[in-house]
């Protein structure tokens, strides 16, 4: 799919065409129109609107030009054979660089791994792996992330974690890259250096308490309580 409309002038035809062909990509996809991850520069695939909210968001504050990628509206996810080069290219700004964002972890557990930039670029490889062997909507990084944010969602004990990855490696195919501890799969998240700060969100997800709402007890929004 043509992605060149995301450098495009924001009031340019082109860009215009570019957005609603992106809607009706992730439609497609997602199947909802509701709940759907805003690529916008500010809501860096974080928020989830519908399809009129995304629209606006996209004209107003521009696409997030480094979500090449679109894995969170269907796309598959792109394996590279050189991983070095991938970071090299990305120049700090590679299509993992959501997963510090997304992901509730102390980067402190294992050590400084992120300051090496040849293990970076080993867990980058490694993770571009299929999470099993002809998968092609999952690697074995995008899987690893998306269980870690069910288990800082809803709470999850290490124990609880552990015991989740022990029976998903069980019920993939042979050959799957799923880990089989809280240890081996913390280890590989914390290899790409990441940091994390706890925010609370209003449960309709109007904003995040923080900045000028971090001591506020009600969303200035909605007016639900914190």
């Amino acid at each position: 799919m043509d992605k060149s409309w995301m450098h495009s002038d924001r009031r340019s035809k082109a860009y215009e065409f570019g957005v609603e062909a992106f809607l009706n990509f992730a439609v497609e996809n997602l199947l909802t129109t509701t709940h759907i991850r805003c690529p916008c520069v500010k809501c860096v695939n974080l928020k989830l609107f519908g399809v009129g909210i995304i629209r606006d968001h996209l004209y107003f504050n521009g696409i997030d030009q480094s979500y090449k990628n679109w894995t969170f509206h269907g796309e598959p996810w792109e394996a590279t054979t050189n991983a070095s080069r991938n970071v090299e290219e990305d120049d700090g700004h590679s299509r993992y660089s959501f997963v510090s964002e997304e992901i509730d972890m102390d980067d402190n557990d294992f050590g400084d791994f992120g300051s090496d930039p040849y293990e970076f670029a080993n867990v980058i490889g490694d993770g571009d792996q299929p999470v099993y062997p002809g998968c092609r909507k999952y690697t074995k990084l995008s899987a690893l992330v998306k269980l870690y944010n069910l288990k800082a969602k809803h709470g999850m004990s290490d124990v609880c974690f552990t015991e989740l990855l022990i029976l998903q490696g069980d019920l993939l195919p042979e050959g799957n890259t799923i880990p089989t501890s809280m240890y081996e799969a913390k280890k590989t998240l914390c290899a790409l250096g990441l940091s994390y700060e706890k925010m609370h969100a209003c449960p309709n997800d109007c904003i995040l308490y923080r900045k000028e709402y971090e001591d506020s007890t009600n969303c200035p929004t909605c007016g639900i309580s914190r």
